[in-house]
Order: C-alpha cells, then structure tokens, then sequence
C-alpha cells in the first residue's frame, strides 16, 4: 500500500520540490499552503506522515502540530518540523511541540528522502 504523505508548505518552489521528490519516491502526496487547510486534510485523509513548515501564514507548524497531537484521530500521524530555523535549541522546541522529526532546510534530497523513510519505519505498521 502506498504511503500517504501530507506535505504543509507556503513556499511554491519548495513545495514543487517535496512534491517531486516525494512522488518520485513512490509515496502519494497531499498539499496544504496553510496550517488551517493542513489540519482540514489531515483530519480528513490521516496521511502516515505529515512534513509540517514551521513558518506559515496565519497559524504557524508549531501550533498546527500541537492542535493535531491533542486530538484523538491524529495524534498518531507523525509530523516532521521542515524550517530554515537550525539554531541550537530549535530543535528542542519543535520536538516539545509534539513533532517527531525535524529536517533543516534548505533540503539535502538524500537525508530527506532517508529522514521520511526512517519516521515511517517507526510508525506503527497498522497505520
């Protein structure tokens, strides 16, 4: 069965990277430019993996990313932090929030693909 993947991503040319990458990888990709539209498709399609930017309009990943673990029907997607931010204690702080993963940016294509692959292969296999 091929794994679902929800990628939330304001930024066009990052977004047709994950999308590409993610594609050619097999998996099929969801796409949400906002945290609000993110948390609508997640609710509505429970993706194995959600690639959460942390910097977004409105609602930001952090804050998307804790509504979604407070929740019984998404507490269990995993949620990976995308973000720029590689300051010490960034991650730290996203992990606190409720995010499995973090991936700095700008996205190195093969610990990317490598970073998703590992997340997944610790969820569980019933998902």
């Amino acid at each position: 069965m091929t794994k679902q993947i929800l990628v939330v991503e304001d930024t066009p040319a990052n977004m047709k990277l994950l999308n590409m990458l993610l594609d050619n990888a097999g998996y099929r990709v969801l796409q949400a430019d906002n945290a609000n539209d993110g948390i609508a498709l997640a609710r509505e399609h429970l993706p194995e993996l959600i690639l959460m930017d942390i910097q977004l309009p409105g609602m930001d990943g952090l804050t998307a990313t804790r509504l979604l673990k407070e929740e019984a029907a998404t507490c269990h997607i995993k949620i990976v932090a995308l973000t720029a931010f590689a300051m010490k204690g960034d991650e730290d702080r996203m992990i606190a929030a409720g995010c499995d993963g973090y991936i700095a940016k700008p996205i190195q294509y093969k610990n990317f693909l490598a970073e998703v692959e590992r997340i997944l292969a610790s969820s569980p296999s019933s998902t």
